[in-house]
């Protein structure tokens, strides 16, 4: 199956430029949750997705709901928040067999509270210190995902490439 990068109201054209880059390097679907804080012709995100945007699968959704109706098995959805207890590291994401869906929150806020509170079980933290409000959206995306993808090992990724000016060898 798939691993999902899903958006809820995302604001910043160019978090969500370098996610779909993201999305495009791993073979990830990228889910964006409306209303957006941008258009998606905006020239911070073309830049920040700079010519890989027309190989990302980007699946929009009117609303959180609407999200949640594709969701084929709801027990494959993590919600990346600071206010979990389990952190994402800990979760088995080795079943290739079923979809995976991380979901972020809006850059200012987050996701619902009442959402949170009805998959509390389903909610995952990455650690940090007291020093910082929250982590970089994209860096936050990358790192789940590339979490997931190690579990998986790297299934349909290039572990290794050789370039014609490799400087290794």
């Amino acid at each position: 199956m798939a691993n999902h990068i899903v958006l809820f109201e995302p604001l910043i054209p160019a978090n969500t430029g370098n996610i779909a880059r993201t999305c495009a390097a791993t073979n990830s679907y990228l889910h964006l949750i409306k209303p957006l804080g941008f258009e998606t012709d905006d020239k911070h995100l073309r830049r920040a997705g700079l010519d890989y945007w027309a190989k990302v699968r980007i699946i929009y959704h009117d609303s959180l709901d609407d999200f949640m109706s594709t969701v084929a098995d709801p027990r494959h959805l993590y919600l990346i928040t600071k206010f979990a207890d389990q952190t994402y590291s800990d979760c088995d994401y080795t079943d290739t067999d079923v979809d995976h869906y991380f979901l972020f929150g809006k850059e200012t806020t987050g996701l619902p509270e009442g959402f949170m509170r009805e998959h509390a079980d389903q909610c995952l933290r990455i650690p940090m210190t007291e020093n910082v409000r929250a982590l970089n959206l994209s860096n936050c995306a990358a790192l789940v995902i590339y979490e997931a993808l190690r579990q998986q090992h790297f299934a349909g990724l290039e572990t290794v490439h050789t370039y014609q000016h490799d400087k290794l060898k």
